[in-house]
């Protein structure tokens, strides 16, 4: 190996090789994990999607939303009446099983539902421009009572209390069903192509996130929420900013629903409740507001734990399936990241990402504390 190839070689930070090193792994999990863990790495991904979004609107500008989970709702619900057979018995869109469907292209179908979850934050942004602090969360708190009655009672758009089939989707030829498709000797069925599609979702939420807030209009949104009349003052248009970081909240939030109705394929009401919002709140303080990894990190840590718990209920103590004397595993996991919200308020504002960074204090050259 010539000197300049070491040289260069040494110049890359260390940073990357660890980044390309989790590529790799992230991107060779699928020939050699079951399906329960590809399914716990999916809904960690959809999670992380859906708390980028509600930390650029929380933890970067400032505005408490307890609504998350209505627009992960309609993301989902959306998501499956555009794509969603309409052909079958009946006519005027309603197929044999009585929904409502479109029968768009899926890969359609996941981009309008998108936009129509940015369409219904947008309509929402006037109210969430006149009001700040608890009063705007108890205003998206009542999106989501909303969109449970909806969810219950419009039958043939939800299917109420049962909900409805998600129909899978199709992209470029490839359809993300569990018809199994070999691919170096190993099978792969919808959790293993869907796996690929997180993994892209994911970066590009996460990159256009932290382009987002590295940019001008993420050191507006870091000023309204610091002092939004200062920042009125100094020339940032507020309400504008506010509305604009709300419809994209909604629609990260959007595409997480459609990524987790595709992951579970089936929509149910019960899901997209307010302990769902309360989950991504948790999410974002325990990774680190008003930053992209530490939503990822919540995101990771707050979703896993309650299928972790559950996959390992037999050998923990005081956990057990419900009935049997013991804590549910659902139960015991919001106890263990409630105390972890309590625990990082108080000792780690900065939450997990700032453990992560290893940030250092140095008050004189060469002395640290």
């Amino acid at each position: 190996m010539s000197e300049a190839l070491v040289r260069s070689l040494r110049a890359v930070p260390a940073r990357l090789y660890v980044w390309a090193a989790g590529a790799l792994l992230l991107l060779a999990l699928p020939f050699y994990l079951d399906r329960f863990w590809l399914q716990a790495g999916l809904f960690a991904m959809a999670a992380a999607i859906g708390a980028i979004g509600l930390n650029l609107l929380t933890g970067a500008t400032g505005q408490l939303s307890m609504g998350h989970a209505f627009f992960l709702a309609v993301g989902a619900y959306g998501y499956c009446v555009f794509a969603a057979d309409g052909g079958g018995v009946g006519s005027g869109g309603v197929g044999g099983d009585g929904l409502t469907g479109l029968g768009l292209p899926t890969w359609l179908a996941a981009v309008l539902a998108v936009l129509v979850a940015g369409v219904a934050g947008g309509l929402f942004s006037p109210i969430s421009g006149r009001l700040s602090g608890a009063y705007l969360g108890i205003a998206t708190l009542a999106l989501v009572f909303i969109g449970q009655h909806v969810m219950f009672n419009a039958h043939d758009l939800t299917g109420g209390a049962n909900g409805r089939d998600v129909p899978p989707l199709s992209l470029f030829g490839l359809t993300f069903d569990d018809r199994e498709l070999l691919v170096a000797a190993v099978p792969f069925g919808s959790a293993e192509k869907l796996w690929y599609a997180g993994l892209v979702l994911l970066l590009a939420g996460a990159l256009f996130a932290r382009g987002v807030l590295r940019g001008r209009p993420g050191r507006a949104m870091n000023a309204i929420r610091d002092h939004r009349i200062a920042a009125g003052v100094l020339g940032v248009p507020v309400a504008r900013h506010r509305a604009a970081v709300f419809v994209l909240s909604s629609m990260y939030a959007g595409l997480a629903g459609v990524l987790l109705a595709l992951v579970f394929q089936r929509t149910v009401p019960d899901y997209f409740g307010i302990v769902l919002s309360l989950e991504y709140l948790a999410m974002i303080v325990i990774g680190g507001l008003g930053s992209v990894s530490g939503a990822v990190a919540g995101a990771v840590f707050v979703s896993l734990l309650p299928q972790l718990l559950t996959r390992y209920s037999d050998a923990l103590p005081l956990v057990s399936a419900p009935g049997t004397g013991g804590i549910a595993p659902g139960e015991a996991s919001r106890y263990l990241y409630g105390a972890a919200v309590v625990l990082v308020v108080l000792f780690l504002p900065g939450g997990l990402v700032r453990v992560a960074a290893g940030r250092r204090v140095t008050t004189h050259p060469g002395e640290e504390r």
